[in-house]
């Protein structure tokens, strides 16, 4: 009894690209990364700016640095009590010798100022109500300008949010096209095709069955005919998947347009809120400043009734010139006290603007030296992902060959699969970083 044996081989051409791919693999596998290669893909930071460092220099040296002024207040202002102290103790030796005779001009002229009292209250309530906080006061009028500055502030971040989506739109990220398509486009492109391809087999196998009722099963006739299937089959299957690719690059070109009107239309309502809050402002500051006019009406008849009373004063100061020269004497006393404590306050104003100018130096610094590190960051992560790329190409071209020949050779799986994930933006990462530290800076600097 004869026994045969069959045994199905693959294509020889699909047979040496495999052996291509095998010899490719062990090539990969055998040469490892050198350690220089190793080294060009190793992460590197940039280091801190000639900006930086002179910024931390200045924050170390300027600590403490007003304490001089303030030590040079404390005793301008010691030596002005001092003088301030005799001066009162003459006043009141003069007070007790002269003011007796003067004693009625001084009660009238008393009397008559009492009467100016009512008119200075109200121009001090009309006018602490136009600066005050109130829904008709400065104070409100300057609340809600500054209100209207910061939703204007909140515009920006739309308008530049809208300007990332103009142009094509090509690549990859945030704003692209691709950031808008369908996260399940490839899934149904491989459905629609493997459903394709199905329906591809039942006719083929329609064909050859067909071939086998008219007897001429494995003729050339049959070959032609498989040929002239397969030919258009394979144009009719490009076809589909371009059209479903093409149509979802549409819906995300849509999507990202609708995208960018959005953010404009909430930047434009977020900027007419905030012209109205102006305009409202503007208001409120008029119907102050008319409520401050009729507060210094008001002022203005005090004043005359002041004038009266000064008078009437100066009738009862005339008992009091035999002591007016000592109390100049006195009054200079007074006076010297003053000016020293006057001269304090300068020297203590001249260190807190000497601090406070230190502190804008510092914040300057660190906020231009850490935008500088940030572009120096974003050279070294550009020229590490360059030397990535270039280590990996021989790998993804040999994976994609493995692929081509996955679906050659049938149910054998790839042997080699690769996912190439973007780093995540170093320049982002680096300007994130630089602004936080020009934060520290700026606090630093009181603001």
């Amino acid at each position: 009894m004869a026994v045969t044996q069959s045994q199905q081989l693959y294509n020889p051409q699909i047979e040496a690209l495999t052996e291509k791919y095998g010899q490719g693999l062990a090539d990969i596998a055998k040469t490892p990364f050198t350690q220089a290669q190793l080294t060009s893909v190793a992460p590197s930071v940039a280091q801190q700016t000639a900006l930086q460092q002179q910024a931390t220099s200045l924050t170390g040296t300027g600590i403490g640095a007003y304490s001089p002024y303030v030590t040079a207040a404390g005793t301008q202002l010691g030596a002005a009590g001092t003088q301030q102290g005799l001066a009162e103790s003459g006043l009141g030796a003069i007070q007790a010798g002269y003011a007796d005779p003067a004693t009625a001009g001084i009660a009238q002229a008393q009397g008559t100022l009492g009467g100016v009292s009512p008119y200075i209250t109200a121009a001090g309530t009309g006018l602490a109500t136009a600066g005050g906080t109130g829904e008709l006061g400065l104070g409100a009028a300057g609340a809600q300008l500054t209100g209207a500055g910061t939703a204007m502030a909140g515009v920006d971040p739309y308008i530049t949010q809208a300007a990332a989506l103009t142009g094509a739109g090509a690549g990859t990220g945030t704003g692209t096209i691709s950031d808008y398509m369908s996260p399940y486009q490839s899934q149904v492109i491989d459905t629609s095709l493997a459903e394709f391809d199905r329906q591809a087999a039942m006719r083929q196998q329609a064909i050859s069955d067909q071939a086998v009722a008219m007897g001429g099963y494995g003729g050339g006739r049959e070959g032609v005919m498989q040929s002239e299937y397969q030919l258009g089959s394979d144009r009719n299957r490009a076809l589909l998947e371009a059209q479903m690719q093409q149509q979802g690059f549409s819906q995300a070109q849509g999507a990202r347009q609708a995208d960018m009107a959005a953010r404009l239309g909430i930047g434009g309502a977020q900027q007419q809120y905030a012209q109205g809050l102006a305009g409202m402002a503007g208001q409120r500051a008029g119907l102050a400043g008319q409520e401050a006019q009729f507060a210094q009406a008001q002022l203005g008849l005090g004043g005359a009734q002041q004038a009266l009373a000064g008078a009437q004063l100066g009738a009862g100061q005339a008992y009091l010139a035999p002591g007016q020269f000592e109390a100049g004497l006195q009054g200079q006393a007074a006076g010297m006290a003053g000016q020293r404590a006057a001269l304090a306050q300068q020297e203590l104003g001249a260190g807190q603007a000497g601090q406070a100018m230190l502190g804008r130096d510092v914040g300057l610094a660190g906020q231009v030296g850490a935008m500088d590190q940030a572009y120096e960051q974003a050279k070294l992560d550009a020229d590490r992902e360059k030397a990535r790329m270039g280590l990996y190409e021989p790998m993804e071209r040999l994976g994609w060959l493995g692929s081509g020949l996955t679906g050659l050779m049938g149910g054998m799986g790839p042997q080699y699969q690769f996912a190439n994930q973007p780093n995540p933006n170093p320049l982002a990462q680096a300007l994130g970083i630089g602004l936080g530290g020009a934060k520290v800076y700026k606090d630093l600097a009181g603001g």
